[in-house]
């Protein structure tokens, strides 16, 4: 839909979807007479675009206030139309339409209503829930947990993140996130008109950056011995096998522990890894090198009755902390993760493949949307010879 440009941009004398829709100009639209004092609040967002939020003006005793009535698109102008029409018959008969947010749930209670909203779109077996839960109850139901929700302000969260900011940013910048998630649920349902872990929030923080900490990884000189002293560590086989393998393939951990025996190709050796199981939400196929497709042929050899091709002892997935207790217990001065850094640097200093290719082998996403649309092959073969070479390269130097 074509947006107005600002120079084109009129005040309507009544809202039409398509206005409230595509207008770009911050301001109040009102929705004329008839509309019971409805109108159109336009805000410009700190991370681009517009925030659009339904407000009824009313008069109680003589007196005029407003009325929260949520954000579009959420409510949309009809249902803001209809809520403004029953507020309206409210005060004709001398009640106040506000005291709905006397029965405002507290943000302990908001929290498990938001969770439960959004648990069915959570296909990680209640983690997302569980992790929710714990960053919300540490940081802030402590703190304004019992408050109910269109009683919070800006200084309150300001109160739950300022301590955490500077020591804990990726906690903090996760717990305004989930916060905000459920102050934008009370704008929706008309509890209040505004997030107060929102825009107002982002200039009061403190600018101060924090040096990015990046996963701790070997030198790719080193990953062949690292492979050495888990092979004779005394880990769970299926454990060991998942670490070689997770290197020779450069993919995540996720994605190894949850392997399926019946997404692999032994045929075309080939392992293709699902969109639900990838950080990007897309499919990856894997090249096998020789020695990944004899890490499967030794991972059958203790194949339980589960489809995990690396199974915990108890037959389920492995955790994701077993990989990682394993390299420091043996001390090894890396976090699974870093491996994927081990390769793409050997790629880089000891190959002269593409850059693309190396991303591709890592499921990088490439930013650059108009070489992605052109860009239709996974490079597939030149893949499956990079993998090989990283293979024989861990051979050689082991």
């Amino acid at each position: 839909m074509e947006v107005i440009p600002h120079t084109a941009m009129k005040r309507p004398k009544r809202l039409s979807a398509t206005f409230v829709n595509t207008v770009n100009v911050p301001g109040r639209y009102g929705d004329g007479r008839g509309g019971h004092g409805l109108s159109l609040l336009v805000k410009k967002a700190s991370t681009g675009g517009f925030s659009k939020s339904w407000a009824q003006r009313i008069r109680l005793d003589g007196k005029a206030a407003n009325v929260g009535l949520g954000a579009y698109p959420v409510v949309t102008l009809a249902n803001a139309r209809q809520n403004a029409l029953a507020n309206a018959r409210i005060v004709s008969e001398g009640r106040d339409p506000r005291d709905r947010a006397s029965r405002a749930p507290t943000f302990e209670q908001a929290v498990e209503t938001v969770i439960g909203i959004h648990a069915e779109n959570w296909k990680d077996g209640g983690k997302s829930a569980a992790q929710w839960r714990a960053s919300l109850r540490d940081y802030a139901v402590p703190k304004i947990g019992r408050k109910r929700v269109d009683r919070i302000s800006t200084a309150d969260v300001m109160e739950v993140l300022l301590p955490i900011w500077a020591t804990k940013r990726e906690t903090a910048r996760r717990v305004r996130q989930r916060i905000g998630a459920v102050m934008k649920w009370a704008v929706a349902q008309g509890y209040r008109e505004d997030n107060p872990a929102g825009d107002a929030i982002s200039a009061a923080l403190p600018k101060n950056s924090v040096r990015r900490r990046h996963h701790r990884a070997l030198p790719h000189a080193q990953v062949a011995e690292a492979l050495g002293r888990v092979r004779a560590s005394k880990a769970h086989r299926a454990t060991a096998l998942a670490f070689e393998f997770l290197v020779l393939t450069a993919c995540r951990s996720g994605e190894i522990r949850g392997a399926q025996w019946d997404e692999v190709d032994d045929a075309a050796a080939t392992w293709t890894v699902p969109p639900a199981r990838m950080k990007a939400k897309l499919e990856h196929r894997v090249p096998l090198s020789s020695r990944a497709a004899a890490i499967l042929d030794e991972a059958r050899e203790i194949a339980d009755k589960s489809s995990l091709v690396f199974p915990s002892p108890t037959g389920r997935v492995l955790s994701d902390s077993t990989l990682s207790k394993l390299l420091r217990e043996l001390g090894v001065g890396a976090v699974p993760h870093g491996f994927r850094s081990s390769f793409r640097d050997w790629a880089a200093e000891r190959t002269d493949v593409p850059r693309e290719v190396c991303e591709l082998a890592l499921a990088h996403v490439n930013s650059d949307r108009v070489e992605a649309a052109y860009r239709r092959s996974d490079l597939f073969e030149r893949r499956r010879e990079l993998m090989q070479r990283w293979s024989d390269y861990l051979v050689a130097e082991s």
